[in-house]
Parts: C-alpha cells; sequence; structure tokens
C-alpha cells in the first residue's frame, strides 16, 4: 500500500501547500482536497498498516494542520463594495 499512496501524498503535500501560499483566495479548496488525500491514506493504512505508510501520513497530517492553523489566524480579506450606477 506504500508504493500505492507514496507519491499522491507527496505530491499533495507539495503541490497543496504551493497552491495554498499562491492562491490565498482557493485555500478552501487547497484544504479540503488535502484533507481528503488524509483520509484516502487513513483508509489505506486501515487496511495495509504499515509503519512507513503510518510517518508519510503522519508528515502529511502536520502539513495539512499546519496550513489548517494558519488559515484560521489571517484575516479574511473584505470585498469591495460593489459599483451601482444610478439614473
Amino acid at each position: 500500500m506504500l508504493n500505492t499512496l507514496a507519491l499522491p501524498l507527496l505530491f499533495s503535500m507539495l503541490a497543496g501547500t504551493y497552491a495554498y501560499l499562491r492562491f490565498p483566495d482557493r485555500r478552501t479548496r487547497v484544504l479540503l482536497t488535502l484533507i481528503l488525500f488524509q483520509l484516502v491514506g487513513a483508509y489505506g493504512y486501515r487496511s495495509q498498516p504499515e509503519m512507513a505508510l503510518f510517518s508519510l501520513l503522519a508528515l502529511h497530517g502536520l502539513i495539512v494542520f499546519a496550513l489548517l492553523l494558519h488559515s484560521l489566524q489571517t484575516p479574511r480579506p473584505e470585498l469591495a463594495p460593489e459599483r451601482i450606477r444610478r439614473k
């Protein structure tokens, strides 16, 4: 199971961190995707428990947790009011 999940989890860590930092408007969707990757990895660990897979999942979970904490601590940008043409 480690061979099956190693590259997708590594890719999700790298690409998810890049997308989180590069596109602030897409942060919620990126975090949701990372959490879903974590759940798929947890299912893989449940079906075949290995120490290496557990270590990879722990690292992935730590990154997801850090990004979630960061998103909770950063203030949300306020939307600019719409301009309405009045006749």
